[in-house]
């Protein structure tokens, strides 16, 4: 347990003595390009890790191949550089091996949704608690500037110079079609919102994907300003707040209402218009329709939503495991494994 009481970051024991930003940070050179958003998705992560109370020995960060997935070099816990798309199912056995553990996915658009989107789907729909960091730059970046499943439909880069014939995938669609238990989204650009963020997905217990809008300086720089920059952020992006109206703009003065499942944009004062007729954010709601309906609101047409979209409990796979071998053992005794091998046909060979 934690200081606070809060069983979700593995069930360790606080440390004792209080650890700080720079005893998560190791001795190796962060090589990323200059100014890519990677780092700060790092020192925010860095940065909330000694306030969950837990040993260093108690967390794994796990990735697979692309620049993101540099990040276990640079944290000091245990790490597993793994191979392409494939950290999600590496997680899982670490996780199902040692559930005191608290693991991390740290993964890009490319590495977790193309050569790894079934293992993506399979550890959200299993609620296996893992907290996935998903760094989302619309590009290729580590093999330079292939267009990613991510991409907007005719971007131009390398791979397709006359512009991507491919439609883009939805990260949260696929979570909530997963039946991801947490799901969020955050920015490289607002690192208090980012740091708010991942303790939420800290404090998770179960399946948590966390989305982060990254920019990729190099190879597809500004693929976000449109909305992200601070000047524009209030008027094209909108922070969910559980229990609140769906409120944005400078002074919240625009608003977002359902007409039938239609999101619309409004504004607060105009003809017939009140903040009572918005729409209010609950993020406990099982039944995921409408996160899955904010989900799906993008720029130019939306403000674009931050936050935490959904965050509801449910049993998780390491629970239920345990508690099958548990009943087993119960059942038939403790198992040898010398019983196991000679069980069944078995041949000798001369």
């Amino acid at each position: 347990m934690s200081e606070n009481g809060n069983s979700n970051n593995g069930g360790a024991e606080s440390p004792l003595v209080k650890l700080t930003k720079k005893d998560f940070q190791s001795d190796q050179e962060v090589r990323w390009c200059p100014g890519c958003g990677d780092y700060s998705i790092l020192a925010q992560v860095q940065k909330v890790m000694p306030d969950l109370n837990l040993p260093k020995e108690n967390i794994v960060f796990i990735s697979g191949i692309g620049c993101s997935s540099r990040f276990p070099y640079y944290m000091n816990t245990y790490g597993f550089h793994t191979i392409h798309g494939r950290a999600p199912a590496i997680a899982t056995g670490v996780k199902a091996a040692n559930p005191s553990l608290q693991v991390w996915v740290i993964t890009g658009d490319g590495d977790a949704l193309s050569i790894g989107g079934n293992h993506f789907i399979h550890a959200l729909r299993r609620n296996i608690d893992l907290k996935i960091i998903l760094f989302n730059n619309r590009i290729y970046g580590l093999t330079k500037g292939q267009y990613s499943p991510t991409s907007e439909l005719g971007k131009k880069n390398k791979s397709a110079p006359m512009g991507t014939i491919d439609y883009p995938i939805n990260p949260l669609s696929m979570a909530f079609a997963a039946e991801a238990t947490f799901v969020g989204r955050s920015m490289d650009g607002d690192p208090k919102h980012l740091a708010t963020m991942v303790e939420r997905l800290a404090h998770h217990k179960g399946s948590g994907v966390l989305e982060v809008y990254q920019n990729c300086n190099i190879f597809n720089d500004g693929a976000f300003k449109p909305f992200t920059e601070r000047d524009v952020r209030d008027e094209r992006t909108i922070y969910l707040e559980h229990g609140k109206p769906l409120l944005f703009g400078k002074n919240g003065e625009k608003g977002i209402r359902l007409n039938g499942v239609t999101p619309e944009v409004v504004n607060i004062g105009d003809a017939g218009v009140s903040v009572d007729q918005l729409m209010v954010h609950d993020e406990n709601k099982d039944e995921p329709n409408l996160s899955y309906i904010l989900g799906r609101m993008h720029y130019p047409e939306y403000p674009v939503p931050m936050g935490v979209f959904r965050s509801v409990r449910r049993p998780t796979y390491e629970e239920m495991l345990e508690q099958q071998v548990s009943s087993s053992i119960a059942a038939k005794g403790p198992g040898s494994l010398e019983k196991l091998i000679n069980s069944g046909e078995t041949w000798e060979i001369h």
